[in-house]
């Protein structure tokens, strides 16, 4: 009986062990990939002045995923922004850096409902993105679909990669 139940024992740490070893790794990837998309949203004080405003205990923080990627004439800039509409979104490019500033509206269905389960942030962000090249800020074009706002920002120039021989 004693080593059933040491053999019990094993079994439960290696379990564990094998669950925070899961753990860890997804806490790792999440902030190595995703750190810069992890964004601060401001509650407006007249939203949760009410005690019983399921804002006063909504979530600070949330992740508005993006990605940057380059052609040989536009660099796109997306960005996930779900529940938000485009006039309540602005865009503003300062020398290599796009800044995403915005307010996430909360919206209540019924006043006399009660939440179980709060994980989406609301409320005002701000949100910078570094480019890797200079762009021209006047042909500048933004879009959105389906919760991704699409920026196409037409590279300054020409930067292509040209090699100088050593003489």
């Amino acid at each position: 009986m004693l080593n059933s139940i040491k053999e019990a024992g094993k079994s439960i740490g290696r379990e564990l062990n094998h669950a925070w070893e899961g753990l860890s790794e997804g806490w790792r990837e999440l902030l190595s990939r995703s750190s810069a998309a992890l964004t601060h949203f401001v509650h407006n004080k007249d939203e949760t002045k009410q005690e019983a405003s399921p804002l006063a205990t909504a979530p600070r923080w949330s992740l508005l995923a993006g990605e940057v990627e380059e052609t040989d004439k536009d660099i796109f800039v997306r960005v996930e922004i779900p529940g938000m509409q485009k006039e309540d979104c602005e865009i503003v490019i300062d020398g290599n850096m796009l800044h995403l500033s915005g307010h996430k509206r909360y919206e209540r269905e019924s006043g006399d409902s009660t939440y179980y389960v709060m994980e989406r942030a609301y409320g005002a962000f701000r949100r910078s993105i570094p480019l890797p090249r200079n762009v021209d800020t006047e042909k500048a074009e933004a879009s959105y679909k389906n919760g991704v706002l699409t920026v196409r920002l037409p590279k300054k120039g020409n930067e292509r990669l040209h090699s100088v021989p050593v003489d």
